[in-house]
């Protein structure tokens, strides 16, 4: 892995500073809303439009690629998102705000397109699935040191909006300087959402569920701890608190779904972030309780999104899973988009608490439809014949996903050819 590292280190270096200044203003954002007395309604909003133009960034990312090249589409996408970043405390309306988070939303993904796409062409059949880890390693580790800057900056003032917007542009330097230009790629159309419902109904609801789960934690999680009166240093440790949970979870989780009736860890996995969310919800404003039902939540969401993949492809053929990724990403994203607005219109209605009232449904509507498709359908994998595991966020592209799938295929292969020696 020190080998893939220093093979790669300044991609490495530019998203661990990209990540840092994207989670800074996701959570910073949160904040701020407060202060300006934006409701947590009108604050849904402005987190749902980051989804809508991440979405959109990843079915135009490519097509803008492969007519002006890589170093062209990244170098205009950040300079775009490093002037909407210093924008927000200028124009303080949710219009506006709405407006910057489908832009910044859009660019974020075009950048993480073309990122990983140099990834994946850095990476080899050996090592593919380290550098699949050491990327999600520099996002995570990225999005919580934003938090460490967040606790000991002004949120009133205008500072913490120059220093993401700074870090984006920074962050550029060492990956144009290093990387070489890759040749434009062709993306793979998505299965149609009717076919992929058919072959994987789990893995398709369940999908749409995380999505929602995820809106939460990038952004409305914020929201939530200033409706409730955390203090700026407690959100930013609670924002903490999930992603380290997501890092740290991800390796023992991906050994037991290589291991297991991978439906069996799903329902267990999302029973357990649902029970975590309700001990939020019922923690009485005790931040440590808050803090343990968010770990919990953290801690078994973001693992799930690859697992629901990998448990897809013990039913596709090769040459479909890059087909069937393409259109989970889909299906998650527009989850994504209704997830904010749900939850902003839940705490309006019903209180504060129902941020995670609203959480542990929709993660417990992942569990039950998962115990409903155990009862529907005996399993018919054997754990030899599953395919591997590979770390992968929900806030990949879809070079991203389409690498872990090599990480499959080659994984799959690799056990096949050993089969056949054996015998």
């Amino acid at each position: 892995m020190v080998k893939v590292f220093f093979g790669s280190w300044a991609l490495f270096l530019g998203m661990f500073m990209l990540m840092v200044g994207n989670g800074l203003q996701g959570t910073l954002l949160g904040i701020r809303g407060g202060i300006e007395n934006f409701s947590a309604f009108q604050m849904s909003i402005v987190m749902s439009g980051y989804f809508v133009g991440f979405l959109g960034g990843s079915r135009l990312a490519p097509e803008m690629i492969r007519r002006v090249g890589h170093v062209r589409v990244f170098a205009a996408l950040g300079s775009t998102i490093s002037a909407v970043l210093i924008l927000y405390p200028v124009l303080p309306e949710v219009w506006a705000w709405t407006l910057g988070r489908v832009v910044i939303g859009f660019c974020f993904s075009g950048v993480y397109v073309t990122a990983e796409s140099w990834l994946n062409n850095s990476a080899t059949n050996e090592n593919r699935g380290q550098s699949l880890s050491l990327y999600m390693l520099a996002q995570m580790s990225g999005i919580v040191v934003a938090q460490g800057i967040l606790s000991i900056g002004d949120v009133g003032g205008y500072v913490l909006f120059i220093i993401p917007s700074v870090l984006v542009s920074l962050a550029f330097a060492p990956i144009l300087l290093s990387v070489q230009p890759t040749p434009a790629f062709d993306t793979t159309r998505p299965m149609s959402i009717r076919k992929l419902v058919e072959t994987s109904p789990l893995a398709s609801v369940g999908m749409f569920f995380l999505g929602g789960v995820f809106a939460a934690q990038f952004g409305m999680t914020a929201v939530y701890g200033t409706e409730v009166g955390l203090s700026v240093g407690q959100i930013s440790v609670l924002v903490s608190s999930i992603y380290i949970a997501a890092l740290v979870a991800q390796y023992p989780i991906g050994w037991l779904s290589d291991r297991m009736d991978r439906r069996l860890l799903i329902v267990g996995l999302a029973t357990f972030g649902g029970c975590g969310a309700f001990l939020a919800a019922l923690s009485g404003g005790d931040f440590y309780t808050i803090l343990v039902g968010a770990a919990i939540v953290g801690g078994t969401s973001n693992p799930l999104y690859a697992l629901y993949i990998a448990y897809a492809n013990d039913f596709l053929e090769h040459e479909d899973m890059p087909a069937a990724s393409a259109g989970f990403i889909f299906i998650n994203g527009v989850g994504a988009i209704m997830g904010p607005i749900l939850l902003g219109w839940a705490m309006g209605v019903f209180g504060v608490a129902s941020f995670w009232v609203a959480v542990a449904i929709l993660m417990l509507a992942g569990a039950a439809y998962g115990l409903l498709r155990m009862l529907q359908r005996p399993s018919e994998t054997d754990v030899a014949d599953m395919t591997s595991y590979a770390p992968i966020l929900a806030s990949g592209s879809p070079v991203a996903v389409d690498m872990a799938q090599e990480y499959y295929i080659d994984a799959e292969i690799e056990a096949e050819t050993e089969a056949e020696q054996d015998e």
